[in-house]
């Protein structure tokens, strides 16, 4: 690595490109390409020995007339590269200079032939072309890259495939055949990549290794505008059929991950002078690395060698001391604080932060220099970083927090909006697609009252794109249905749960597990979320919507497979690889499945959003992220009637002080109000309420859900309330009707226009009214049965039972 990138061509770039060319250079030298042979038997053959090689066997042409012109041209080739010098065939095409000229190779053999009284016909260029397409894919000569990327010789890539290694190209090509998702350009522009690799290094398909592929690579940046295009496929194909090993990653994009930089490489990022200085930052964050998680050790070595020192090394050439001049330092806390932009300095958002970082440092190595003075005490010095400037940063965590407040205030209500909305967009999307896959390529068709023209695509493609009849512009409609889909699921998960969003990427088909209530032997559906912030797993009931939500993306990712697809997902902040798992949140992209990563589920919330055209009360575009759906989740749970110590438990928070500032409070009288309530009941219950969740109230709250199965559906109140309707579900909002129970509620409807009837007749007018109210509440529960049949469909979710796995269900485990 040092010989590749030196530390001090790394201070010449900015950080971006260094983590880039570092991860380049580990790919180049973990996959070497073959070593390129200068001798090989078909190159050392003398002319005679060849020309009967080449007149027989595959290069036999299907008729007499062709095999003579074949002949013809491959003498009027042979003849050209004979008058070179060299002891090889190879030699002499090299020496001709044909290998770097690409298609107009064939101008230094015409010109050759001219000077010797030769003649090639009027048809020289083809003549030339059918000459020299046996000698290279018979081996007898290798061209370069630069030489295969330049003349793209379509037909001799054809022949190429049949002679060289048959069997071996019809392995690909029946893999191509079972990608549904491969277009006609992919697979071929995969296949030419095999190829060009066998004709410049010889051998078999099966000798290509991934350094070839990477080679390749390097030379399509070089030669060719279109570089990218069809090395992901040839990766995956080559990796599918065996021909590279098992341990390989899946996909070509997982070389180039940088993975985790060494504690060298995360400073050598920026440009420090002083070497001594240089030295302490590495070993001080040596020794802080056991304590601190990747991103943690990351940001703490770009706040001290970047933040810090590089900007007093810019300012102050030279420097090479921890103590610095009062001037030196206030001069550096104030440039912290504001970034340059374009209209002038802005206010850095983490100039708080880098503070307390720097603070930590100097206090670390003040504090160590007593326990090891031989290995600190040099570097014990004062702090520039007084307590005052520390507690300037509580004083901005208020309006921080004000501002968080505000758009949880504007979120919460206008979120039933916002989810109908991506819902409808789910509903109608799906249903133009569905409109434009029933229609071939090239014609009309009419949806909702609209005309649409399905467009046939250049290539073969199975996504469908149609005219938008407004701007008509090109519309691909297999992507819109794909990110309103994921759009809806994104944000139904997130407010059903309140999860994070690197746990919402890393939830996956085992994550959910059951657990049976002890008194009715009913099973409740759980989502066991991994350890992610706090380290600590926590559990998620079900809900019912969480559940449908669920099911739909278990039956989209599933397809028509038995399992769910197993991936491999990066973890961005912690520059890992995570083993294959069954995530939920993938998505297939050509012809493989990729999770969703951090920057797409922010960007389908925001494009989702848009569309919804929802303001503010100042008539602003809303905005959403994925956490603003976690405070809208505590805010609405606590206001609920959720006790916030439940909450804290199911947001997975170590302090409830956390969870009480997701909490976004309204009125202001109620924050006066509720910090007076606080300190009387510290004073009158100091630990009553600041306690860890005790295993009888977890229970208590479980119990809840024992009480809300009734005959018609599910009751939806809160917990801790009572019945509001004295357990009159039918005129109760709180129920949610199930469709299964269709019959029963019209058995009770038909009941009720008897007793009507009955009443009516009877002159009871006191019943009617009543009886009435409950037959419209009963018509309107039957109505929600049967929108609730018409817009799903039963998807058994495929629970994994973890029984024999210890922490993996709350149940008492029977006796042996």
């Amino acid at each position: 690595m040092t010989a590749t990138l030196s530390r001090f061509s790394l201070h010449r770039r900015p950080a971006a490109v260094v983590a880039r060319e570092i991860a380049a250079a580990r790919s180049r030298e973990q996959h070497p390409p073959r070593i390129e042979q200068t001798s090989w038997p078909q190159t050392t053959l003398p002319r005679g020995a060849l020309e009967r090689h080449l007149f027989s066997g595959v290069f036999v042409a299907v008729n007499e007339y062709t095999q003579r012109a074949r002949a013809r041209a491959i003498k009027s080739v042979l003849d050209w590269l004979e008058s070179l010098p060299g002891t090889t065939w190879q030699q002499r095409w090299l020496a001709s200079g044909a290998d770097a000229h690409g298609a107009r190779w064939i101008d230094l053999a015409c010109r050759w032939r001219a000077e010797n009284g030769l003649t090639t016909g009027d048809d020289k260029y083809g003549l030339l072309h059918s000459g020299l397409l046996p000698i290279v894919c018979s081996g007898t000569i290798r061209p370069s890259y630069e030489w295969l990327l330049k003349h793209k010789p379509t037909k001799l890539l054809v022949v190429a495939r049949q002679t060289t290694d048959p069997d071996g190209f019809a392995g690909l090509e029946a893999w191509c055949d079972q990608q549904s998702g491969l277009t006609t350009q992919a697979r071929r522009l995969a296949l030419n990549r095999v190829t060009w690799i066998v004709l410049r290094h010889g051998g078999r398909v099966a000798d290509v290794t991934i350094g070839d592929l990477l080679e390749l690579r390097d030379a399509a940046v070089e030669f060719q505008s279109r570089s990218s295009e069809g090395f992901t496929v040839a990766y995956q194909m080559l990796h599918a059929v065996g021909v590279f090993p098992a341990t390989a990653p899946t996909r070509l994009h997982d070389l180039h991950v940088r993975g985790q930089m060494s504690i060298e490489e995360l400073v050598d990022r920026y440009p420090i002078v002083s070497q001594p200085i240089r030295a302490l930052i590495i070993e001080y964050l040596r020794e802080r690395a056991p304590r601190l998680d990747y991103t943690s050790l990351s940001d703490l070595a770009r706040t001290l060698a970047a933040h810090f020192w590089a900007d007093l090394e810019a300012h102050h050439p030279g420097i090479d001391n921890l103590h610095l001049p009062a001037q030196v330092a206030s001069a550096w806390k104030e440039r912290i604080r504001f970034l340059p932009g374009p209209d002038g300095p802005r206010p850095r958002a983490e100039a708080d932060g880098i503070l307390v970082w720097v603070r930590a440092f100097y206090r670390d190595l003040a504090h160590w220099a007593a326990d090891d003075p031989g290995r600190w005490a040099q570097w014990a010095v004062p702090c520039p970083i007084r307590k005052s400037d520390i507690q300037r940063v509580g004083k901005r965590v208020g309006p921080r927090k004000a501002r968080m407040d505000q758009r949880t205030r504007t979120l919460l209500p206008v979120l039933p909006a916002l989810v109908r909305h991506i819902e409808q967009a789910k509903d109608s999307t799906a249903r133009l697609l569905d409109a434009a896959n029933s229609t071939p390529p090239g014609t009309a068709f009419d949806f909702d009252g609209r005309h649409y023209q399905r467009l046939a695509p250049a290539i073969t493609s199975p996504r469908a794109y149609i005219t938008d009849p407004d701007t008509g512009r090109r519309r691909d409609l297999t992507k819109e249905e794909e990110d309103a889909f994921w759009a809806w699921a994104i944000l139904e998960t997130l407010r059903h749960t309140g999860m994070r969003l690197e746990e919402l990427n890393e939830l996956s088909h085992h994550s959910f597990v059951s657990y049976t209530l002890p008194t009715t032997g009913e099973v409740v559906p759980l989502l066991q979320i991994a350890p992610s912030k706090t380290d600590a797993e926590r559990l998620i009931l079900v809900s019912p919507e969480l559940g449908e939500t669920l099911a739909a993306i278990i039956h989209r990712v599933r397809g028509n497979q038995r399992a769910m697809p197993l991936i491999r997902r990066y973890d961005p902040l912690e520059k890992l690889w995570q083993d294959p798992m069954p995530l939920l949140f993938q998505r297939r992209r050509g012809v493989t499945n990729l999770a969703l990563s951090r920057s797409l589920v922010g960007s389908l919330l925001h494009k989702a959003v848009a569309a919804a055209k929802l303001t503010d009360a100042d008539g602003r575009p809303l905005t959403l992220t994925p956490h603003d759906m976690r405070r809208v989740f505590v805010t609405d749970a606590i206001l609920s009637g959720l006790p916030p110590h439940i909450a804290q438990v199911i947001c997975g928070h170590a302090d409830i002080n956390v969870t009480m500032g997701y909490k976004a409070i309204y009125p202001e009288e109620a924050i006066t109000a509720h910090r007076a309530f606080i300190a009387r009941r510290r004073q009158l219950r100091p630990s009553e309420e600041y306690r860890d969740l005790a295993p009888e109230e977890w229970d208590e709250f479980l119990g809840h859900f024992e009480l809300r199965k009734v005959s018609l559906g599910v009751c939806t109140r809160d917990f801790g309330t009572s019945c509001m309707h004295e357990h009159a579900c039918i005129r109760c909002p709180a129920l949610r009707p199930d469709p299964a129970q269709a019959p029963r509620l019209k058995t009770i409807v038909t009941n009720l226009h008897d007793r009507i009837t009955e009443a009516r007749k009877q002159g009871w007018l006191g019943e009617i009214a009543g009886l009435e109210t409950s037959l419209a509440a009963a018509n309107q529960k039957l109505a929600t049965m049967q929108r609730l049949a018409e817009r799903h469909h039963v998807t058994h979710l495929g629970m994994p039972t973890f029984n024999h796995v210890v922490g993996r269900t709350t149940g008492t485990p029977k006796e042996p």
